[in-house]
């Protein structure tokens, strides 16, 4: 699949001295849903920013569709839509217009057959004369979707899409981010729920501290990082470990009913027969086993502290 977007060794450092992005360098391919994940300051906006043209780099080069974004910004501004975090609408302004007027601000004439499209898609038919103070949070963040969709770009950048939505509405953003790659746009996001990454991403990247960490195919990444957790309910509860069980990683409860164990999912040897071996040596019955493999939260949370 070719590449629609290009950053090779992208910086930028403020005269603070701090290092917003440090040396980035990423292929975005066409079609493709990639999540950048990372703390507060990581680098995520500073890096849409730059590719939107609207923070320029210290250095490094950026090309949107084989166009260099600062010896041919127009062509390659032609082809990003932009949905920011912040929801800042004209209040008054009908959902129509909104669109509208910002597909002529890209210089596209009137295309009245695309518009109903793009809103009915959106399920903003029947708001698309509403004032946009009249709407709810999520249908404003639809609003935006449509604006940043007027122009009909190839790449949709979303900067946080559900902050601040609830689970039903966020939900109905997933399936509309959906359509939106089945339609063909290749879609960035970033965000903070990393339930969102793990439920929408083929790739997931993850910033900290302005360094581009990985970039991976979500599978590929919880198959190398992902361990799973062993929970055994025992038929008796235990006081205490017995000494041979001691040391290997084996945890136990409170109340002592249940014995934890993470193992490694790609090892030869899991451990999990030698563990269950020693437990029927020591005549401890056991009840019932579950596992829980690890989100792409823990593995997320594990590769940002290693950078600590």
């Amino acid at each position: 699949m070719p590449s629609i977007i290009e950053i090779d060794h992208l910086t930028k450092r403020y005269d603070s001295g701090t290092h917003a992005l440090d040396d980035v360098t990423l292929d975005i391919r066409e079609g493709e849903i990639l999540a950048l994940l990372g703390p507060n300051g990581a680098g995520k906006t500073t890096l849409i920013s730059i590719i939107c043209g609207q923070v320029r780099s210290t250095g490094g080069t950026v090309r949107v569709g084989g166009h260099d974004i600062a010896s041919d910004w127009r062509a390659a501004r032609k082809l990003i839509g932009l949905v920011p975090q912040e929801i800042a609408l004209e209040p008054f302004e009908k959902v129509i217009d909104c669109v509208r007027f910002t597909r002529g601000l890209y210089g596209c004439p009137p295309d009245e057959a695309y518009v109903e499209e793009l809103l009915r898609s959106l399920a903003l038919w029947d708001k698309r004369d509403a004032r946009t103070r009249e709407l709810s949070g999520g249908m404003k963040r639809r609003v935006l979707i449509a604006k940043a969709l007027s122009h009909r770009p190839k790449v949709l950048f979303l900067d946080e899409p559900t902050a601040g939505v609830d689970v039903a509405l966020r939900r109905e953003m997933w399936e509309v981010v959906g359509r939106l790659r089945e339609s063909g746009v290749t879609i960035i996001l970033t965000t903070h729920y990393l339930e969102e990454a793990e439920q929408m991403a083929d790739r997931v990247g993850v910033i900290n501290r302005g360094k581009l960490l990985l970039v991976k195919p979500k599978a590929e990444l919880m198959g190398e990082f992902s361990r799973k957790h062993l929970r055994i309910e025992l038929s008796e509860p235990l006081a205490a470990l017995p000494g041979p069980l001691a040391g290997q990683g084996i945890t136990l409860s409170g109340d002592g009913r249940h014995l934890g164990f993470d193992y490694d999912i790609s090892a030869e040897r899991t451990g999990i027969a030698r563990l269950l071996s020693q437990l029927a040596e020591q005549g401890i019955a056991v009840r019932d086993l579950e596992t829980k493999q690890s989100s792409l939260e823990e593995v997320f949370m594990s590769l940002v502290e290693d950078e600590r």
